[in-house]
C-alpha cells in the first residue's frame, strides 16, 4: 500500500504536477493521422490537461496550439483553415501552425497588434500513423530506433482507443502478466487460423498449442523483472511439462508504453497517453515481421468496438461492457465478449477514475508492476531536480535504443534463455525490412549458438 500523497505523485500529470513535467520531457500521441484526413483537417485535443487544436494547413504543416483564441477566448476548433493558418471564426484573426497571429482583419489597415500576438504552440511530428506533440521545453528528444518506427509503412498500422480512467492504471494491465490467465480466459478453443488481429487467439511459436488453452491451463507463471536502458524487460514462464516451457517475453517502455508480442508474426507497441487525470487514450502501433499488414481488417475488427470520431467503446459503464451472466458461466471468465479490449477496459475503469492505491495488497505476480512505480518515481526525482530522465536521447543515442526483443512460443524448459532470442532474431532476420536486431540479444545469440 501507498499513501495519498505517493499516489498523487505518480498518477497526476497537469503542467504543476511533478509527473506532468516528467511526461512533458518525451513525445506524446496527440492524434492518429487518420483524423485529420478529410475537407477539414482540424481537430481538438486535449492532452496531459491542455486544451489545443490540431490542424493541418494548405501546405501540409501541422500546427497544435492553444485552443482559445488569445483575442477573447472563442474556441478555434470551429476555426477557418485558409491563407496559410486556421482563422478564428469570431472576428478572424489568423494563426499560422507556430501560433503566430498574422492578420487580425477587424483592425485599422495600419494595425501592427498580430506582430505582437502567439498562441501557445507546441511542435508535431508524423511518425508511423501518429500525429506526436512535445510539450515540454527546450529541444525535444531523438525518437528511438524501436521496430514500430523503423519499419515501413505498409507493415505498421496504428490505432487508438479511449479509457475513462487515469493513464496509471491503464498502463499497468499491459504490465502485469498473470493477469491474463484469468481476465482473458476462454473455455473453448477456436481454429487458430482465424486469429488474424486478435490477440491471445493464436498459436504459440514452436507449437500448434493455442495460446487460450496455455493461459487457461497454466495459470501461474513465473515471472522474471529485468531492467533495460528502456524500462523493463517481462518474461513470464509457465512450464508445460519437464521439457516444454512457455515462454512470453514483454517490455515496459518509459514512460507509459510497452511492447508485446501480438502473434508469431506481429508485435504490438502501445502507449497509455493522459488526456486529463480521469481519462486517457491508448495509442498501438502494430508491427508486422513478414507480410504487409492488412489494414482495411485491422481498421474494421476495431471499428467493431471503437465509435469515430472519439474512438470511445459501444461497451462501457453505461451498458455493463455487454455483460452476459450466461456467457460468464460457459464461454468466458468475465462474460464480456471475445474483445480483451472490453476486459481490460472493465478491469482498470472499475477501478475509479483514480484508482486508490492506499487500499491495494500486492502479491508476488505484482512485482513488475512494482518495480515500475520504484522507477517512475525515480524519474519523477531525476526531472525535478533538473536532470534528463531516461531514454531522453539525443541523435547520437538515438540508435542504442532497438527493438525490443518480444518473444511468445515453447521452447526447451533447460535452455529457454537461449531459445527465447533466437527465436526473435530468426523472425528479424527474415523480416523483408531492415528490422533491428538489439545488440545485447545479437552477441548472446551469436556466442552462444556457436558454442554448442
Amino acid at each position: 500500500m501507498m499513501s495519498q500523497e505517493q499516489n498523487d505523485l505518480i498518477t497526476r500529470t497537469g503542467p504543476k504536477d511533478p509527473c506532468g513535467k516528467l511526461m512533458r520531457s518525451y513525445w506524446q500521441p496527440a492524434a492518429l493521422v487518420d483524423e485529420l484526413e478529410g475537407a477539414r483537417p482540424i481537430r481538438a485535443v486535449k492532452l496531459l490537461g491542455e486544451n489545443l487544436v490540431l490542424f493541418r494547413d494548405e501546405s501540409g504543416r501541422y500546427g497544435l496550439i492553444d485552443r482559445h483564441c488569445a483575442h477573447r477566448g472563442a474556441d478555434l476548433a470551429f476555426g477557418r483553415l485558409e491563407h496559410g493558418g486556421l482563422r478564428c471564426a469570431f472576428h478572424g484573426w489568423l494563426f499560422d501552425a507556430t501560433g503566430q497571429c498574422i492578420e487580425t482583419p477587424a483592425e485599422p489597415k495600419d494595425s501592427k497588434l498580430c506582430q505582437n500576438i502567439r498562441q501557445r504552440s507546441y511542435p508535431v511530428v508524423e511518425k508511423s500513423g501518429i500525429l506526436w506533440a512535445y510539450l515540454g521545453e527546450g529541444e525535444p528528444p531523438a525518437f528511438p530506433e524501436l521496430d514500430c518506427f523503423v519499419a515501413p509503412g505498409t507493415h505498421t498500422f496504428a490505432f487508438k482507443g479511449h479509457m475513462a480512467c487515469n493513464w496509471l492504471q491503464a498502463l499497468e494491465v499491459g504490465i502485469d502478466p498473470a493477469h491474463a490467465s484469468y481476465l482473458h480466459r476462454f473455455f473453448e478453443d477456436e481454429d487458430t487460423s482465424t486469429a488474424y488481429g486478435k490477440q491471445f487467439r493464436g498459436a504459440s511459436a514452436g507449437s500448434d498449442l493455442p495460446m487460450t488453452k496455455i493461459l487457461r491451463e497454466y495459470d501461474r507463471p513465473i515471472i522474471n523483472v529485468e531492467h533495460t536502458e528502456y524500462g523493463l524487460r517481462l518474461i513470464a514462464l509457465r512450464e508445460i511439462d519437464e521439457e516444454r516451457t512457455h515462454v512470453r517475453v514483454t517490455n515496459q517502455l518509459f514512460p507509459h508504453g510497452f511492447v508485446i508480442p501480438m502473434s508469431t508474426e506481429m508485435t504490438i507497441t502501445q502507449w497509455h497517453v493522459p488526456v486529463d487525470d480521469e481519462n486517457c487514450y491508448w495509442y498501438a502501433i502494430f508491427t508486422s515481421y513478414t507480410n504487409p499488414v492488412d489494414k482495411q481488417k485491422m481498421r474494421d475488427q476495431r471499428l467493431e468496438l471503437y465509435e469515430l470520431p472519439d474512438y470511445k467503446s459501444r461497451k462501457n459503464s453505461g451498458n455493463d461492457y455487454g455483460f452476459d451472466p450466461h456467457e460468464q458461466a460457459t464461454a468466458t471468465y468475465t462474460g464480456m465478449g471475445t474483445d480483451i479490449n472490453v476486459h481490460d477496459q472493465w478491469a482498470v475503469e472499475s477501478m475509479g477514475a483514480i484508482q486508490d492505491r492506499t487500499k491495494e495488497h500486492l502479491g508476488s505476480s505484482d512485482k513488475a508492476i512494482v518495480q515500475y512505480r520504484r522507477l517512475l518515481r525515480q524519474e519523477i526525482e531525476k526531472v525535478g531536480g533538473g536532470e534528463k530522465p531516461m531514454l531522453f536521447l539525443d541523435e547520437s543515442r538515438a540508435r542504442s535504443i532497438q527493438g525490443p526483443a518480444t518473444m511468445d512460443g515453447i521452447g526447451p524448459t533447460q535452455g529457454w534463455e537461449l531459445y527465447w532470442m533466437e527465436v526473435d532474431v530468426k523472425r528479424r532476420r527474415g523480416a523483408p525490412w531492415a528490422a533491428p536486431v538489439p545488440k545485447e540479444i545479437a552477441d548472446n545469440v551469436h556466442r552462444l549458438t556457436a558454442a554448442e
